[in-house]
């Protein structure tokens, strides 16, 4: 029997579990994450992912909040230094495992409420955030929206680069290059006025 006195180890397999629950999540899909595989891969007992996560959403609820908030920051320290169209685009690179992490997320929140509502939650402020930098880009540039609207620029350069995660994990092959040459040469026009 568990303990109703928290050790000082506490954060430490809480760290596990949802590290445990985010792997099985991106390798094996939302369906793998049960409180037995989340124990087993954590080395820990499946009694404690329920000590720690009262429900299975909770828990799922606290892995996405971690990606969620890392995401933000991300976003964040990007937009601080007045981000140009250049950096926005290279961000792709370092969230290849996020389309991924986003679609598992998408699926698991058509049969439960509780995750579709922090996802729009989330989204609606994460684009809000990408819109607001993409319009800060744009704007420094000289760029009316009428020649590229802030919204085009982010749904394109969003929509690319999910369609290149998802294609890449499908194992289906296209040249890429030559779409990351093209987007790379109208950011220079763009750039150039």
């Amino acid at each position: 029997m568990v303990s109703q006195h928290r050790t000082a180890a506490e954060p430490g397999r809480r760290e596990q579990l949802l590290d445990a629950a985010e792997w099985l999540l991106l390798e094996e899909g939302y369906a793998a994450v049960t409180s037995r595989r989340v124990g087993a891969r954590a080395g820990l007992t499946p009694q404690l992912v329920h000590y720690y996560f009262h429900t299975m959403d909770d828990l799922f609820l606290q892995v996405f909040q971690r990606r969620a908030d890392l995401g933000l920051a991300v976003l964040r320290e990007v937009m601080s230094s007045r981000p140009t169209l250049r950096q926005l685009w290279d961000l792709r690179e370092t969230g290849l495992t996020t389309t991924r992490f986003s679609l598992e997320f998408m699926a698991l929140a058509n049969h439960r409420k509780v995750i579709r509502s922090a996802l729009v939650e989330y989204y609606q402020r994460y684009r809000q955030l990408q819109l607001d930098a993409f319009t800060v880009a744009l704007t420094d540039r000289g760029v009316p929206p009428e020649r590229c609207p802030p919204l085009f620029a982010q749904l394109a350069m969003i929509g690319i680069t999910q369609i290149m995660t998802i294609d890449a994990d499908l194992g289906v092959a296209y040249d890429f290059e030559s779409v990351n040459a093209y987007i790379t040469r109208l950011i220079e026009e763009i750039d150039q006025g």
